[in-house]
């Protein structure tokens, strides 16, 4: 049975919000082919919806099809640091989010390489794009040795993640995508403290 959102067809008429978003060219070449489910708590996410950062500060539940034997990779970027108007090249994409070798739609069993941070918009910089990405592993499970892990309470390793690059180096292909997007709320310094950083200043 496949796994689909019970709400109109909201999940399926999302699908442009990529496009109206800048995604496509910002972050990845394409609109995703199919609607990566992430939920926290009982709200689901649907592209483009605006929450804020106290509400996401959990890693969400993923669901999403699979292939038998397949392997999978995913990721949550934000393009947009310090802010949207004004990305920074030498940090943004900021990666807030990586586990490789998920061996079909069971993310908690797969190699977590950096774990889940929430939101973490800079006071004043609007609305930043927390992008989901879903990736098939062409070459089934891989060694991602290489990569270091990165902790919840580190920021080094997180800059400059470019997705395209990633996918294009480990050979992944992009099946899958969703996104949030949160401005700075009364949560925002406690991540940046748990990360031992001021708005990931160096």
């Amino acid at each position: 049975m496949g796994c689909s959102y019970t709400k109109n067809n909201k999940s399926v008429l999302g699908m442009e919000a990529f496009r109206n978003a800048g995604i496509i060219t910002d972050v990845i070449d394409d609109v995703p082919g199919k609607l990566l489910l992430a939920s926290w708590g009982s709200k689901n996410l649907y592209p483009g919806d605006k929450m804020r950062p106290r509400e996401i500060t959990k890693e969400p539940s993923i669901r999403y099809d699979t292939e038998t034997g397949g392997f999978y990779t995913l990721a949550c970027v934000d393009p947009d640091f310090p802010s949207r108007a004004h990305p920074d090249p030498h940090e943004s994409p900021v990666l807030h989010w990586l586990v490789v070798n998920i061996p079909g739609n069971e993310v908690q069993k797969g190699q977590v390489k950096a774990a889940y941070i929430g939101a973490g918009a800079p006071e004043g910089s609007g609305f930043h794009r927390y992008v989901f990405l879903l990736f098939k592993q062409t070459a089934g499970k891989m060694d991602f040795s290489t990569l270091k892990h990165i902790p919840n309470n580190i920021a080094e390793g997180r800059r400059r993640f470019n997705a395209r690059d990633f996918a294009a180096k480990h050979s992944l292909v992009l099946i899958g995508g969703n996104f949030v997007e949160a401005e700075y709320d009364d949560s925002v310094p406690e991540l940046h403290k748990q990360l031992g950083v001021g708005q990931f200043a160096k």
